[in-house]
């Protein structure tokens, strides 16, 4: 008989940037739901502190905690490889990690962080599960994005923001090519029970908001910006709602789907953001989800 309490006990679900905000209530609430929970975390002691509370607060002992540095590719792959070793299913993938820089910083790859965390984290990670992905069908990749995707474009000549460093606009076109890489997932899965689906969480009072900002404005942030609990509520509804059950390629708000950006539905854009981060990240740009 089905455990209507606890509906995601056997699922095994991962959450990136799981320590703090959207992402740690986001575990949180699967836990409560008796997920597996597997928590991916940049930093130890903030890892493992908020691995306990979670344990405390939920009463599931089935969480754990993988380091990695989402800025970094080889971290990604590790990641990835003590998921595998650990885990023999994957029915739920969570890429809620995301970064706001005021200066523009290289990572170890040569990429531009923001570039890198925001956008090709979620895409090399998420290529690098597929297969269990599909092997634990059905099953959902939720990729949390922003409305801050609306009225910017990618600019492909740039993609390093080496001409022009604006921290809102990057982490606005990191935010559309989100969208972009979840509706090029969705068409490429079809068929496979794997579903993705991508979201804007609400203006939330976090550290991310906090540095999105400009600083006059970040005490009224914290006032007005709605809680992480909040935020999590439609990321965790793409992760377990019945209602949502076979839906693909769709933008969320408030869990409902509305209409992204007109930039967002430019499937040549799309098209060619999956080629060059296949390139940027060593990925054949037509395997496995073709």
């Amino acid at each position: 008989m089905e455990n209507v309490t606890k509906p995601l006990i056997g699922k095994t679900c991962m959450v990136t940037g799981a320590n703090a905000g959207i992402g740690r209530s986001t575990a949180l609430g699967l836990a409560k739901m008796g997920a597996t929970v597997v928590m991916v975390c940049r930093n130890r002691e903030r890892g493992e502190a908020a691995l306990t509370e979670i344990k405390r607060e939920s009463g599931n002992d089935a969480v754990s905690l993988l380091l990695a540095d989402l800025s970094s590719q080889a971290a990604i792959q590790q990641l990835a490889q003590d998921f595998k070793a650990r885990y023999p299913t994957l029915h739920v993938l969570i890429n809620n990690a995301g970064i706001v820089l005021k200066k523009r910083i290289l990572t170890d790859d040569k990429l531009e962080i923001q570039f890198a965390v925001n956008h090709l984290a979620y895409f090399l990670l998420t290529n690098l599960l597929l297969d269990d992905l599909k092997a634990s069908a059905p099953a959902r990749i939720v990729n949390v994005s922003s409305q801050a995707h609306q009225g910017v474009s990618i600019d492909f000549d740039d993609l390093q923001s080496e001409r022009s460093y604006r921290r809102t606009h990057v982490y606005a076109w990191t935010k559309l090519a989100n969208v972009l890489f979840t509706y090029e997932l969705a068409r490429r899965l079809e068929g496979t029970q794997v579903t993705a689906n991508c979201l804007h969480p609400g203006l939330i009072a976090t550290n991310l908001v906090g540095n999105y900002v400009p600083r006059p404005l970040r005490f009224m942030t914290k006032i007005v910006g709605a809680s992480p609990e909040r935020g999590a509520q439609t990321p965790l509804y793409l992760a377990t709602s019945r209602e949502v059950e076979g839906v693909s390629g769709k933008y969320f708000v408030d869990r409902k789907a509305v209409p992204s950006s007109n930039a967002s539905y430019d499937t040549t854009t799309a098209s060619r953001l999956w080629r060059v981060s296949a390139e940027l990240t060593g990925l054949p740009a037509y395997g496995g989800t073709q």
